[in-house]
């Protein structure tokens, strides 16, 4: 075994053309720690295609693709791993062929069960996990046994022009980060000013540890919004933030998300969600205004495309333990072309 632990510690000639240019942006301890991670990705629509695409490509060691549903036209509308032919054929297995011709140094497995059916230790396997379509419950349940192993979990979800994703890195997650380094001041009769501040080098940097502490998903949620403290910042506050609770609340309640062809009925079921969320938080339904029902429909290439690169960029910084993480959330809203970081929880 110490034998095979040292030959993998070695990047190979094949490895080290394949990763050249990561190599050279976030050095070679970075790469070795990510090819040696394994990730599960939950869930093959649109934005699951985009993670998976920049995990494989980005190179961890093994990526599960976990999925139950079947490939509809809908469901492939924003998704580039699945063929055209593929409709009626189970989604992580229709995904697996182009994604693994994307990198074959990474283990690339399809598993067609429901992720609500896995038995606790199965998520034990993996270093990082990712849920993308799955109810809140699910991904509170999923959240809370992985921070009992340090696992990392990450989710994201697009609706419409929206997107979300969450981290949680856990208790204690420790990076390094790359800093200019500074400079002494020579040691001239210099007494101005100029010589008190510190000088800094631009060619030269150094690397500085850090640690970062995260929350649960499900303290990330349940913000009391009636103290004055919250009261007072909810004008800073992404509405974003709100939006993800009533959307999570139809999955919930429909065991689905806001499908094209019942637009009129689930706009009308999204108001109503709306005003029960807001009122359950002591807050006003102002708060969303009604046109939020038109932008939240089915899942924009563009977005996924957006949200998956975030997402993906996440993962590979917290599997490499290279540069700062965004803490706890990060909203897309395509509508305005920006996204948001903020951080929503237990300090």
């Amino acid at each position: 075994p110490v034998e095979r632990k040292k030959q993998s510690n070695i990047i190979s000639e094949e490895e080290a053309a394949q990763y050249d240019r990561q190599i050279r942006l976030w050095g070679l301890d970075a790469q070795k720690r990510l090819r040696g991670s394994r990730v599960l990705l939950v869930g093959l629509r649109g934005l699951g295609a985009e993670v998976a695409k920049n995990l494989i490509l980005a190179g961890v060691k093994g990526l599960t693709l976990l999925d139950h549903e079947q490939v509809t036209e809908e469901s492939r509308r924003a998704q580039f791993l699945i063929p055209v032919d593929a409709d009626g054929q189970n989604q992580a297995q229709a995904s697996l062929e182009r994604a693994q011709l994307l990198n074959p140094m990474v283990e690339v497995k399809a598993d067609t069960d429901a992720v609500g059916s896995k038995p606790d230790d199965f998520f034990f396997q993996f270093d990082a996990v990712c849920l993308t379509r799955c109810s809140k419950d699910l991904m509170v349940r999923v959240d809370q046994l992985c921070a009992s192993r340090n696992i990392k979990v990450f989710c994201g979800d697009v609706f419409g022009y929206h997107g979300y994703m969450f981290s949680d890195l856990g208790q204690e997650h420790h990076y390094v980060e790359e800093k200019p380094k500074v400079v002494k001041g020579s040691n001239e009769a210099n007494d101005g000013p100029e010589a008190k501040k510190p000088k800094v080098d631009p060619n030269e940097t150094t690397m500085v540890k850090k640690t970062v502490s995260f929350c649960s998903f499900k303290a990330a949620l349940e913000v009391d919004w009636t103290n004055e403290k919250a009261k007072n910042n909810l004008k800073r506050i992404p509405v974003d933030y709100f939006l993800l609770q009533v959307l999570l609340k139809f999955r919930t309640d429909k065991g689905r998300d806001p499908q094209p062809d019942s637009f009129a009925e689930d706009s009308q079921l999204l108001l109503q969600i709306r005003d029960d969320v807001l009122e359950t938080m002591g807050l006003s339904s102002e708060l969303l205004p009604n046109t939020f029902v038109s932008y939240c429909f089915s899942e924009m290439a563009p977005v996924c495309a957006v949200v998956g690169g975030v997402l993906g960029q996440e993962l590979v910084k917290a599997l490499s333990q290279r540069d700062a993480p965004h803490r706890n959330f990060f909203f897309f809203d395509g509508l305005k072309g920006s996204g948001v970081v903020d951080y929503f929880g237990s300090k």
